[in-house]
């Protein structure tokens, strides 16, 4: 024997069902705001946190290059001043003129030797100087940032400790409700909710106006809406109308 059709729902008993659909998902839509930039604020500091790493390990190379470079030019200089120190004492032992200018040759050439290499590592010295504040600047940033990204980690994992037992609840009744929904109505609300940020595709009149967009509803509709005898959309944003009094009968079961 075949099973019996199931019954097809009213209108009324659509607009229902579809109203219970939305005041459960609007609940998750509640959840999802209240940690929805947290997820966001954490990923961003993450990020942040990561350049201002990347930026922190280029300075320091650059530091110890300029403190390598420093410590040769250093040791260029002291290098040139034993070569001096040599110099002046072969001067002191020359036999002819041509051997002394040829040490006061070498010696003066170290002399311009041990003055470039100032010039450079004090060049390099104010780079060094530069570069130093600027990485002391980029942790202390950075530090701050860590202190930031803990706090917002700890206030999302507070939220989802809090809510994630009640939003898993929720979604099982929104699949279980789903599932009493027509596939047309079901993609039709789908596509409304997707086209604004609060997530409402189905709302009740107002005083007089639709609860979506707060545009005014003429009385003759909102008295066809009252009837529950077809399924009428707001004509300025397609949000399916319902009367408050659905509300009423909702606060009531719940």
């Amino acid at each position: 024997m075949a099973a019996a059709a199931p019954t097809e729902l009213t209108v009324e008993e659509k607009m229902r069902e579809l109203y219970r659909l939305q005041l459960i998902d609007s609940q998750i839509d509640e959840i999802e705001i209240l940690k929805g930039e947290l997820p966001m604020e954490v990923s961003d500091l993450e990020d942040e946190i990561a350049g201002l790493e990347t930026r922190i390990n280029r300075t320091e190379g650059i530091v110890d290059e300029l403190r390598t470079e420093i410590s040769r030019h250093e040791a260029n200089m002291n290098e040139s001043d034993m070569l001096i120190s040599r110099y002046e004492e072969q001067m002191n032992n020359v036999k002819n003129n041509r051997e002394y200018e040829a040490l006061m040759k070498e010696t003066e050439m170290q002399r311009l030797e041990i003055q470039l290499s100032q010039k450079k590592a004090k060049t390099a010295g104010e780079e060094l100087e530069g570069r130093v504040a600027t990485l002391d600047a980029t942790k202390e940033r950075r530090d701050a940032k860590l202190k930031l990204l803990e706090v917002k980690q700890e206030e999302l994992k507070s939220i989802i400790a809090k809510t994630e037992k009640e939003e898993k609840k929720l979604r099982r009744q929104s699949d279980k409700q789903r599932k009493l929904i027509e596939d047309r109505l079901l993609r039709a609300y789908d596509k409304t909710r997707s086209n604004y940020r609060n997530g409402l595709a189905v709302v009740t009149v107002e005083r007089n106006a639709c609860g979506g967009c707060f545009n005014a509803i003429p009385p003759q509709q909102q008295l066809e809406i009252s009837q529950r005898k077809r399924l009428m959309a707001c004509e300025h944003c397609s949000r399916v109308l319902v009367d408050d009094t659905i509300l009423e009968e909702e606060a009531v079961e719940s």
